[in-house]
């Protein structure tokens, strides 16, 4: 059963990006998701399976 995640969602994830940022946004959800690095501002598609493995933790902005 796949996680609920939005978009907005900041996901903490288990390994760094290169610029050394761990904190993502997610721009888009599907069987892909699009997630900007907080750190760098660089955009990237990652798997929804390969994401879901790698979540450390979801932050979910209060409305």
């Amino acid at each position: 059963m796949p996680m609920d995640i939005r978009v907005g969602d900041v996901l903490v994830l288990k390994k760094n990006h290169p610029c050394g940022g761990s904190r993502f946004l997610v721009l888009r959800v599907g069987m892909d998701f699009r997630l900007r690095c907080q750190t760098c501002g660089r955009e990237m598609m990652i798997s929804r399976v390969k994401a879901e493995k790698s979540i450390r933790a979801v932050e979910r902005p209060d409305n």
